[in-house]
């Protein structure tokens, strides 16, 4: 197996994770220019990672290659629940992106803007659903769901994009998962 994508991604940081300890290439590449760029293209239509190449099998999203690997390697199913708390992390996790997009084309966050204020509402409303989350146990075991929210938090702190004083829940999770494996490999800093 190949799992293509950039060290910088939380969505490919997830399944780099998930596949701790198996047998797969990962092909770190710059998706924005150059050879990277055109590798993407030429390989997946979405133009996004990450992606998965098994034998002649391409996959194109991350949810998409965690139902394979899920399969493929006769991990339990993900409860409603679960599928759930993806849906949710997903969402900001797309959201925060955009956000970053507009900030590296040096769009400011204009609070005043309908963009900027159903996104700014959707962030809160996600990050506190997400704090709630922790607290009632929904993440308590490092498995796939909690994989996906410690990428997300790590990557938004990364990116600088929010503070998380307001969501202690989410701060104490993401120091607490620091020391798991393959978090230090995976880091998108180094």
């Amino acid at each position: 197996m190949k799992l293509y994508g950039s060290t910088t991604s939380p969505y490919v940081r997830r399944i780099r994770l998930l596949l701790a300890g198996k047998d797969y290439e990962f092909i770190n590449m710059d998706i924005f220019a150059g050879p990277g760029r055109e590798l993407l293209r030429v390989k997946n239509p979405a133009l996004k990672v990450p992606m998965l190449e098994d034998g002649d099998l391409l996959i194109y999203d991350s949810r998409v290659i965690f139902r394979f690997l899920n399969e493929k390697l006769a991990m339990a199913p993900l409860t409603w629940a679960q599928e759930n708390s993806l849906t949710l992390i997903d969402a900001a996790n797309d959201t925060f992106v955009q956000l970053m997009m507009l900030k590296r084309s040096d769009i400011a966050n204009q609070p005043d803007k309908l963009f900027f204020k159903l996104n700014n509402e959707r962030v809160d409303t996600l990050l506190q659903t997400l704090n709630k989350g922790i607290e009632a146990g929904d993440f308590a075991r490092w498995e796939y769901p909690a994989i996906c929210l410690f990428c997300l938090i790590d990557w938004v702190i990364f990116r600088e994009l929010a503070d998380f004083a307001a969501y202690p829940e989410l701060q104490a999770f993401w120091q607490q998962h620091q020391q798991e494996a393959d978090v230090a490999i995976t880091d998108p800093r180094v």
